[in-house]
């Protein structure tokens, strides 16, 4: 890194290590798919008489929201006050989730309860081996949720209270899993709207559905995401697919997140800036997109530019990599001893 790119990365630390106290009590509009994220860890010291499957024996059990829901606890923990617009199955997953994040001081009335609906549910298996391993692995994960589409009222009615809430907001964010939320005329809406008031607008989109994020400040992608989209491209260079991604979609950047690879920011103009991962070590990623997306918002609504959020961004990312699993959050404070250290490394390297 060059003496003037070390300057301003280091004139970028100390402006975000201000940040928090600069964006308490803001508001940040939030609509995107939750669901609910069920952990189970023991040991697995056999495998199957019948089968080559370890046979677990579950000693803990827990529960955390997750996707949007990830981001509105991540958002308050940072000071931020969250519109949060969703919707959830009326069984007693949905019934934790909104448990829980009334339990976070997350404000629950537009969460939707959605009559005979299953709330999507992602269940993982963590296993080790008794009195031999520490470290747990993840053994296997099952997917349960609904077998039908959201009715389009009800994406509609979230849509329409989302807009509601960003007339007074520092930023909007989009976390669509295609699971209904999100729909094309409904973030197109939102999107125009924040375009339109010139509210920042951050989008973590699926691949199969870029054109909900037409126009949005900033996506996130994974860095195989990008991969993919090269590859379908005919290419073999992730930077000007990226280039071209951001002008058929009039995006102003894309953040792309490669986890140990660190991250990689394309702005609008052709600026490319690169950010190492300096985590000590991986432990897991789940998480990761939700950090983003909050440290996005956070920065991004506190007027600071791209290579400032996305520096946040990665600065979370790091954390979430460090974590011992998905089920720790990522608040103020944690981020800005990472934020601290990174500051000293810097101050270290110069010397």
């Amino acid at each position: 890194m060059s003496d003037d790119s070390t300057g301003a990365r280091a004139a970028s630390l100390n402006r975000l290590r201000s940040l928090f106290t600069n964006i308490e009590g803001t508001k940040v509009t939030l609509i995107g798919d939750t669901m609910l994220d069920r952990f189970h860890h023991g040991f697995a010291n056999n495998l199957n008489s019948t089968a080559p499957v370890p046979v677990l024996k579950v000693t803990r059990t827990e529960e955390s929201p997750g996707a949007s829901a990830h981001i509105a606890i991540g958002l308050t923990s940072f000071g931020m006050n969250v519109a949060f617009h969703t919707s959830v199955g009326d069984d007693e997953e949905g019934k934790s989730v909104v448990s829980q994040l009334e339990n976070r001081g997350i404000e629950t009335s537009g969460v939707i309860s959605v009559t005979e609906r299953q709330t999507l549910t992602k269940i993982r298996f963590f296993g080790s081996r008794e009195s031999l391993l520490d470290r747990e692995q993840i053994l296997l994960q099952a997917d349960r949720g609904p077998s039908t589409d959201l009715e389009g009222a009800i994406s509609d009615d979230l849509t329409s209270a989302a807009l509601a809430n960003l007339k007074d907001s520092c930023a909007l964010v989009i976390s669509d899993y295609d699971k209904g939320v999100v729909t094309l005329e409904g973030a197109q809406s939102l999107i125009s709207s924040a375009r339109e008031s010139g509210i920042p607008c951050i989008v973590d989109p699926k691949l199969t559905g870029l054109d909900k994020s037409r126009g949005s400040t900033v996506v996130i992608f994974e860095k195989r995401g990008l991969s993919l989209l090269t590859r379908r491209a005919s290419s073999n260079n992730p930077d000007s697919t990226a280039m071209s991604l951001i002008e058929e979609y009039d995006w102003d950047g894309i953040l792309v997140m490669g986890g140990i690879d660190g991250m990689t920011l394309y702005q609008s103009g052709g600026a490319i800036s690169r950010f190492d991962c300096m985590a000590p070590s991986a432990e897991q990623q789940i998480g990761m997109h939700d950090a983003a997306a909050a440290s996005l918002a956070a920065a991004l609504g506190a007027g600071l530019d791209l290579v400032d959020a996305a520096l946040l961004a990665s600065a979370a990312c790091d954390c979430v990599l460090s974590a011992n699993t998905g089920e720790e959050y990522i608040d103020k404070d944690v981020l800005g001893l990472w934020l601290d250290e990174l500051s000293w490394q810097m101050q270290i390297s110069e010397r």
